[in-house]
């Protein structure tokens, strides 16, 4: 699988890795590390998380992961599930470096963070040193999916016109990717259709307006994202959606889904609530009853809706279960998109 950042490699122009790439995540979040250190202090972090508590975004603001921590964050606020919460971002490698600064937070029983497909594929891509046993997973809360896009004004109408073309072509027909889950449902629908992953070509870019604009300039021919990051610009024709990666269709939309186009990609990009090591069965009770009660708010079945989310919320020996699958088949596409 080919990384660059240009639909062909023209002289001069080197290919990014997303190992190269992780290396200068890393570079940045120690610019933000002291920044970090300060936030967490100033939570005053202990154990009693019904007096305070600590939501990691293990992204930088804005984005999905940041996005579910403050809609968690007010759906506490407003019922006083918490008296208090603080959301703080640590960005960086794919979620990794979030990940593994809760790993070193044994015992601090009132800090939660976010994880999701994504982060569970950035341990994988990276080989990063702290995978998910490291920590205490609580619950699966919602999921969202992808959509296939092209331009507007692109030659192939449909699905399968695209693959036709990328199955031809792999290495010429760029796609552009928004980050891991979204790299990872690419290779989950080539290996569906049949396309050689080791000879396609993939345009790393930072959410769906990056997508977007690479797609209308010609930087790529198609882009898996996120439905909500391009939705605007699917309903204001910019872009012509495909097909989506999800088990049914939407409500009121005529997008028909990857599995009634005749491709087997069911990656659901999901988010679940993880706990620091080191804590109590006491104390992990009280910090799964306070994402239950939070998901269980009006206010976060209102972000349910505004958000485009699906609601999914799993806990207990089923989660667990689920959770360890959940990575052995991203554990098994990752494997195909180093090759």
């Amino acid at each position: 699988m080919t990384y660059q950042s240009a639909p062909a490699p023209q002289p001069g122009h080197g290919r990014r890795h997303p190992m190269a790439m992780a290396i200068y995540a890393v570079i940045g979040t120690i610019i933000v590390a002291t920044a970090t250190y300060f936030s967490f202090a100033s939570a005053g972090v202990g154990r009693d998380a019904r007096a305070s508590v600590t939501l990691i975004a293990p992204a930088g603001a804005g984005g999905g992961w940041d996005t579910f921590m403050r809609e968690l964050q007010q759906a506490m606020r407003t019922n006083g599930i918490t008296n208090n919460s603080q959301v703080v971002n640590i960005p960086g490698a794919g979620g990794t470096i979030g990940l593994g600064k809760l790993s070193t937070m044994s015992g601090q029983a009132n800090v939660l963070m976010v994880t999701g497909s994504g982060l569970v594929g950035s341990v994988e891509l990276l080989d990063a040193a702290v995978d998910h046993s490291a920590v205490r997973p609580i619950a699966r809360v919602v999921e969202e999916y992808n959509v296939i896009v092209v331009p507007n004004d692109s030659p192939y109408q449909t699905l399968d016109d695209l693959v036709q073309a990328w199955k031809a072509n792999p290495s010429g027909t760029p796609w552009i990717v928004g980050g891991t889950f979204d790299q990872l449902v690419l290779t989950q629908l080539a290996t569906a259709a049949g396309v050689d992953t080791q000879a396609m070509t993939v345009i790393p870019k930072s959410g769906g307006g990056e997508v977007t604009q690479a797609l209308i300039t010609r930087t790529g021919v198609a882009a898996t994202s996120g439905f909500k990051d391009v939705s605007d610009q699917i309903e204001g024709g910019r872009l012509r959606a495909l097909g989506l990666a999800s088990p049914q269709r939407f409500a009121e939309s005529d997008i028909p889904t990857l599995t009634e186009l005749g491709y087997d990609v069911t990656l659901a990009n999901w988010r679940a609530v993880v706990a620091p090591p080191g804590i109590t069965d006491a104390e992990f009770a009280t910090l799964a009853d306070i994402v239950r009660q939070a998901a269980a708010t009006p206010e976060w079945q209102d972000a349910i809706t505004r958000n485009q989310w699906t609601n999914v919320f799993l806990e207990g020996p089923e989660f667990q279960q689920w959770f360890t699958e959940q990575e052995t088949e991203i554990g098994q596409l990752v494997q195909r998109m180093k090759q």
